[in-house]
C-alpha cells in the first residue's frame, strides 16, 4: 500500500489539479508558506507526481517579471490525489452523527 500524503501535500496537488500553475499562485491557493510550498514540488517532482516546464523568457519579459515555472500533474499525481481525498473524506463525519460535547 503506498504512503498517505498529508495536507499540505494534497492541497498543493490540488491547486495544481485547479490550473493553479506556478510557485506564488500555489501559495496563493493553499495559503502555505513558500518554503513549504517550493520544498513539497520539488519532493513532488522526484516522485513523479508533478512535471514542470520554464516559461519562455519572451513572456516573462513582455509581462515585466521574471519567469515563472509551471506545474502540471501526472498520472501519478492525479492518481495520489485522488486516493488522499478519498482517505481524507472517510474521516469526515455524516451530517446525521449527532456529536457529543
Amino acid at each position: 500500500m503506498a504512503r498517505r500524503l498529508g495536507y499540505a501535500t494534497a492541497a498543493i496537488l490540488r491547486a495544481i489539479a485547479q490550473e493553479r500553475n506556478y510557485g506564488l499562485d500555489i501559495i496563493a491557493a493553499t495559503g502555505l508558506p513558500t518554503g513549504t510550498v517550493y520544498v513539497t514540488l520539488g519532493r513532488l517532482q522526484k516522485r513523479g507526481f508533478v512535471s514542470t516546464i520554464w516559461e519562455d523568457d519572451a513572456t516573462a519579459e513582455a509581462d515585466g517579471r521574471p519567469r515563472r515555472r509551471y506545474y502540471a500533474l501526472t498520472r501519478a499525481g492525479h492518481d495520489a490525489l485522488e486516493q488522499t481525498l478519498a482517505a481524507f473524506d472517510a474521516l469526515t463525519l455524516p451530517d446525521q452523527v449527532e456529536r457529543r460535547g
